[in-house]
């Protein structure tokens, strides 16, 4: 992947085939929504691993019933292609 920062244009076009997501600043997040704790503790181990192997690492945050998930590359200064596979591949695991 290119790695390369993506215009405010490219990223809301993007964001038309991830609904969930949205930008907020030089970031991608995505809220999910569980029904207890144990379930968002799982999501976020699961999104663990994918982060690991796609070495690509989000800020996530998380309680009883909630994970959100906020992915910026910091070496760019803002969103890259690297960022919206990390968010497909989050949302495949939902």
């Amino acid at each position: 992947m290119e790695r390369r920062k993506l215009s405010p244009e490219e990223i809301a076009e993007r964001l038309k085939d991830l609904p969930n997501w949205s930008a907020d600043g030089d970031t991608i997040k995505c809220r999910f929504e569980f029904k207890n704790f144990a379930e968002s503790l799982a999501f976020v181990n699961k999104v663990g691993a994918i982060a690991e192997e796609l070495d690509h690492h989000p800020d996530i945050t998380f309680g009883w019933g909630y994970a959100e998930i906020a992915t910026t590359t910091h070496d760019r200064g803002g969103v890259t292609d690297v960022d919206f596979d990390l968010a497909r591949n989050i949302d495949g695991i939902v």
